[in-house]
């Protein structure tokens, strides 16, 4: 059976400095709504949109996880998003008086502990869960990652370790990852770096808020380490925080060797893709949706210019999922072209703009008005539409303010972009 949606029973708040920035931010993680999933908000920040902890908002950067939406960015998010899934936390909003999490003690011990002590409730929700039934495999100069499908109902992480440093042993870990496995196994690993790494990181700007409490230098003969094989802990606290970016319980056997946050990333994304295309097929199924007689409520669209044809998934007025089933039978085929069938990119971004029309026209205050697409900007046609293919259709709201709204869109076919845009609408009277 399922699991049950969880988050906090109450708030809490901590403030300290960021492990790289040395900036002094205060955090308050609040609990939220089933279906929230576990988002970021910039309070010092005007009308800064919240930032889902999703893989589609990762963003790179050195030595750390950080997210970006918009003009919003959050860095170091890895160690609260470890504790969201070991300790299986669903919803939350983490509200940040800027950029950097407070780094605490460097681990993921005293948000577990903050987390037990205000306590974790169930919702009337079902957690989204991810049953892999397909090895997956990441691989990056000596990093590797496998994702191999598991009968347990849970995720067990195996970490192999070794480091290019005189006198530092590598080490190796197996775990299933349970609430009690987490609390006792890895969330009290702390971050570390290597000794000969030190001068360098300095000199990239990284690191101002560490110190001998919160970091582990491996090589310094000072260095007391507080659990045994701490490092490959504390790998393995990364993993499962970045992991936390796929948005749903993953249930594998996943084996790393020297992986970090960049194969880590790729993994999730390859995770993801395989999650979609499920999810596309009805295997996962959302509470929030709209079949074609519901679209067609929305939209003034009709043969043959429907370019939707089920909205799998919607946020608020903030985020929309829809497909498209392209087929042979399509009228513009006829035409485009009959020896090479393409679908053209004019008719993918007209299927975004419906898209967005649905989820601007959910808002209250928009009902029995039309949105009319004003301008297109940053367009980009990345791949060809063909007969056959299943085309995602991804919109998110930039901007709203007024009769105005600024959205972003995204179409994929199997996990490949082929269609990127911003577009700007009016909203009118109908």
């Amino acid at each position: 059976m399922t699991r049950l949606q969880r988050t906090l029973r109450t708030a809490v708040e901590f403030s300290g400095q960021g492990l790289h920035s040395g900036e002094v931010v205060h955090a308050r993680v609040l609990p939220a709504p089933h279906g929230t999933g576990i988002e970021f908000v910039r309070t010092d920040l005007t009308d800064a949109p919240p930032i889902p902890a999703h893989i589609d908002y990762l963003v790179d950067a050195e030595r750390r996880t950080r997210l970006r939406r918009g003009p919003a960015e959050v860095d170091t998010v890895e160690h609260l998003l470890a504790v969201c899934n070991g300790m299986q936390v669903d919803n939350l909003s983490i509200e940040l008086s800027g950029q950097e999490l407070p780094g605490l003690d460097g681990s993921g011990l005293a948000l577990a502990d903050m987390f037990a002590q205000v306590g974790i409730v169930e919702q009337r929700a079902e957690a989204r869960v991810f049953p892999l039934d397909e090895p997956i495999h990441v691989r990056s100069d000596s990093a590797t990652l496998v994702a191999l499908p598991s009968e347990s109902k849970n995720l067990t992480l195996q970490y192999f370790a070794s480091f290019d440093e005189p006198g530092v042993t590598g080490g190796s870990l197996l775990c299933e990852v349970t609430p009690e496995a987490f609390r006792r196994e890895i969330a009290p690993a702390r971050t570390f770096c290597l000794a000969s790494e030190v001068a360098a990181l300095q000199a990239a700007g990284l690191g101002k808020g560490a110190d001998r409490e919160n970091t582990v230098v491996l090589g310094d003969p000072q260095t007391e380490l507080r659990i045994a094989d701490e490092p490959v802990r504390h790998k393995m606290l990364d993993l499962l925080g970045d992991l936390q970016l796929l948005g749903a319980d993953l249930y594998a056997h996943v084996i790393a060797t020297r992986s970090g946050h960049a194969t880590n990333a790729e993994l999730v994304r390859r995770l993801d893709a395989v999650m979609k295309a499920r999810e596309t097929d009805g295997v996962l199924r959302r509470e929030t949706g709209l079949d074609i007689r519901e679209v067609l409520k929305m939209l003034p669209h009709r043969y043959p210019f429907v370019m939707i044809d089920r909205v799998i998934e919607m946020e608020g007025y903030q985020r929309a999922v829809g497909i498209k089933n392209v087929t042979i039978n399509e009228p513009f085929f006829q035409g485009h072209f009959p020896e090479s069938p393409l679908m053209p990119g004019v008719l993918q971004l007209e299927g975004m703009a419906q898209l967005a029309g649905v989820l601007l026209l959910r808002k209250l205050e928009n009902t029995g008005k039309l949105a009319v697409l004003w301008s297109i900007d940053k367009v980009k046609l990345r791949g060809a539409v063909v007969p056959g293919d299943q085309l995602r259709i991804e919109v998110e709201t930039m901007r709203m303010k007024g009769v105005t709204a600024q959205v972003r869109g995204k179409g994929t076919v199997a996990g490949r972009v082929v269609c990127e845009a911003v577009l700007m609408f009016t909203m009118v009277d109908a």
